[in-house]
């Protein structure tokens, strides 16, 4: 028999379930105030920026010079310098992580720098964690070159070159200059926000939806329901209706938390960002539907809902590791997840200010994702009483 879908009747399943939204204060709790507890929790706690980081110096030389390079170190903002304790070793305040890392300064330091010589220093790094280790051997990277050419005099080093008297690796007379795009800070939040956001939007979408079949089977008012005349392709539309606007104003919400709380950066058009949600929630909302359709029972469409919501949306997507590292198969794997794609398209709008046809591809693919998933939920939703 053919599904034809009357607007009229998903209207009335959509009004059916404004009125069960507004009667429950826990949604409307759960959809608008949690995504906003999360986004400025989690915003303040993600934070690739390696801070406070403790360095021990041992300052072999003691000269002004010495000194000099240690306050460098203590300027930066990156750094805590504390001193060693007399007759401890420092090997064991790196073994019980008290310090990230040991400066060594060796005599003679203040005498090859006199000379425009290469003076060298050594760094002992607690490579535990590798990603810190290189966080903290960038930071020293740059405090190198600013304490070059704090401390090299370069109209000497110029001219000991030229008679032939230091070497090439000393003398550097090209400077390069770095300039980053889209983000000149390097601030790890402009990136981590607007994925966070896809994250939140997202499992909350799933959540909302993945229950609401389920709970009406449970409670024995799916039968009512389906001894009226109504089309499943009428239930489906008058189910995602309400949640679509519900969780967008959610989006507004976390919207303006990041722009006012955290300061992230908009470069993009608000029109077309705001359309864009509207396809990734409908994505969203027709996963957990379409899983609420199949299981009919609240305990196991949330389980499964945590399963393919949480898990996929922070280890797959993107959100934290980057999709080129990981094994091939994986990153095909993440084709299928909508969360994938709308980090791709919220970041470049947020932090690119990129246009409709930069985003061509994975608009093109939640599209067809919104029509796939909508009509899964369509086809499995089953008019009989039997599970």
């Amino acid at each position: 028999m053919k599904d034809n879908l009357k607007l009229a009747r998903a209207l009335s399943i959509a009004q059916k379930e404004v009125k069960h939204i507004l009667r429950d204060p826990f949604t409307l709790a759960f959809a608008l105030g949690i995504p906003v507890i999360l986004l400025t929790f989690f915003g303040y706690i993600i934070d690739f920026n390696y801070r406070n980081l403790i360095i021990a110096v041992e300052d072999r030389d003691n000269t002004s010079i010495s000194r000099q390079l240690t306050e460098t170190f203590s300027a930066s903002g990156f750094f805590k310098l504390m001193t060693p304790t007399p007759g401890k070793r420092l090997a064991n305040e790196l073994d019980s992580e008290r310090i990230s890392g040991l400066i060594v300064i060796e005599p003679g330091f203040y005498k090859k720098i006199k000379k425009n010589e290469e003076a060298e220093i050594q760094l002992i790094v607690d490579g535990t964690d590798n990603t810190k280790s290189g966080v903290l051997l960038g930071y020293i990277n740059d405090i190198q070159q600013i304490a070059s050419k704090k401390l090299f005099n370069p109209a000497l080093s110029e001219k000991l070159f030229r008679k032939g008297w230091v070497n090439a690796k000393t003398y550097n007379p090209v400077e390069i200059k770095t300039r980053f795009l889209f983000n000149p800070e390097l601030n790890s939040r402009w990136f981590i926000i607007p994925g966070l956001t896809v994250v939140l939007i997202g499992l909350l979408s799933i959540f909302l939806t993945a229950l609401t079949v389920a709970r009406e089977w449970e409670n024995g008012s799916m039968e009512l329901l389906l001894s009226t005349p109504v089309k499943r392709s009428e239930i489906v539309i008058g189910k995602l209706a309400p949640y679509l606007v519900l969780t967008f104003l959610g989006v507004i919400f976390i919207y303006l938390i990041s722009r006012i709380v955290f300061e992230i950066p908009f470069e993009g058009n608000h029109f077309l960002y705001g359309i864009t949600c509207i396809i990734f929630i409908t994505a969203a909302l027709s996963q957990g539907l379409l899983i609420s359709v199949i299981t009919r029972q609240q305990q196991l469409a949330m389980q499964l809902s945590f399963v393919t919501g949480l898990l996929p949306s922070l280890l797959l997507s993107g959100f934290i590791f980057p999709i080129e590292s990981m094994p091939k198969f994986f990153q095909y794997f993440t084709a299928i997840l909508p969360q994938r794609w709308f980090i791709t398209i919220s970041r470049g709008i947020f932090l690119k200010g990129a246009g409709l046809f930069d985003l061509i591809k994975p608009l093109s693919i939640l599209l067809l994702m919104d029509f796939l998933l909508i009509t899964a939920a369509v086809k499995n939703f089953k008019r009989d009483l039997e599970p």
